[in-house]
């Protein structure tokens, strides 16, 4: 068997796309917030309030890295777990001043930085592609559960 063209494997085109991302994000967005916790941010932005459990459904990552994300942000002081209002037993996520603030500047350079990103594909083109990569992404985590 010879090789294998991997420009038909969707994994392998998947793991260039991320390592692009990877790359301009480090470089038009931020060095120090990751993709994953401005995930958080906005969710939290979103919804404030929320606890982990439906945090890690709203940004379909898995609890523990959403506890791992949670707890990092929570020490650069972006969060802070509150007591739930509702139900003393558990706590509920709230984005601080300074949470909100690096959210505005964050969500500001990421609508840029995709710009860049998507650059090569025209506006029907960009639509079709974060369709069809949404479609199976959602199609691979009900594999997974």
């Amino acid at each position: 068997m010879g090789a294998v063209d991997l420009s038909t494997h969707p994994g392998h085109l998947a793991r260039r796309l991320q390592q692009a991302h990877s790359l301009l994000w480090s470089a038009m967005v931020s060095e120090e917030t990751t993709s994953p916790q401005f995930a958080v941010l906005n969710a939290l932005v979103d919804q404030p309030g929320i606890d982990q459990r439906t945090l890690s459904g709203r940004i379909s990552l898995d609890r523990s890295t959403v506890a791992d994300l949670v707890a990092r942000l929570a020490r650069r002081g972006l969060l802070e777990r509150v007591r739930d209002p509702r139900d003393g037993r558990r706590n509920v996520l709230r984005l601080t001043d300074e949470g909100e603030r690096v959210h505005r500047k964050l969500a500001t350079r990421t609508a840029r930085m995709n710009r860049v990103f998507l650059a090569p594909l025209d506006e029907t083109e960009r639509e079709t592609l974060l369709r069809l990569i949404g479609r199976v992404a959602a199609a691979a985590e009900d594999l997974r559960a």
